[in-house]
């Protein structure tokens, strides 16, 4: 799966509004070119009050999120906000525990679900460059991520 498979799939699920950050936004040029999936509720809010279900990253943010090293060409990673039960479900604690146990995966690990190397501990999960290992479980991950965004609206 490449960047604009994921994001054209998000885009086929109902109330679903994927954002890819543009230059002439007032984003930081840092996001530039990173997308964020809303649930339909979620992105008719003002941008500093919504919260992306999920999110398209392509590169390296310095100084803050380098350990997947994203400046490897064609590599991207896709962020879940999976919530504490599928989180501990799958990578086998809860995420108030990430910060103290060391991940099983290398984060710059491709095609294999880790907790996000940022935001593990708020129930986020990651795959960096998704492939034939990971792609039914992303998509089922994805789908119970807006589902569960869509229901807090």
């Amino acid at each position: 799966m490449d960047e604009e498979e994921i994001i054209t799939w998000l885009k086929s699920l109902p109330g679903v509004v994927v954002e890819t950050v543009a230059a002439q936004s007032d984003a930081p040029e840092i996001a530039w070119g990173d997308s964020f999936a809303y649930d339909a509720a979620s992105a008719a809010l003002p941008a500093d009050h919504r919260w992306p279900f999920a999110t398209v990253v392509t590169k390296d943010y310095p100084g803050f999120d380098e350990s997947s090293q994203l400046d490897r060409p064609g590599v991207f990673r896709v962020n879940v906000n999976v919530g504490r039960e599928r989180f501990t479900q799958l990578i086998g604690y809860p995420p108030s525990e990430h910060k103290l146990r060391s991940p099983a995966a290398d984060p710059s690990t491709l095609d294999v679900v880790i907790p996000h190397p940022q935001y593990g501990q708020q129930g986020w999960l990651a795959v960096v460059s998704p492939g034939v290992n990971t792609s039914v479980l992303l998509r089922d991950l994805l789908r119970e991520a807006h589902e569960r965004a869509a229901s807090r609206h």
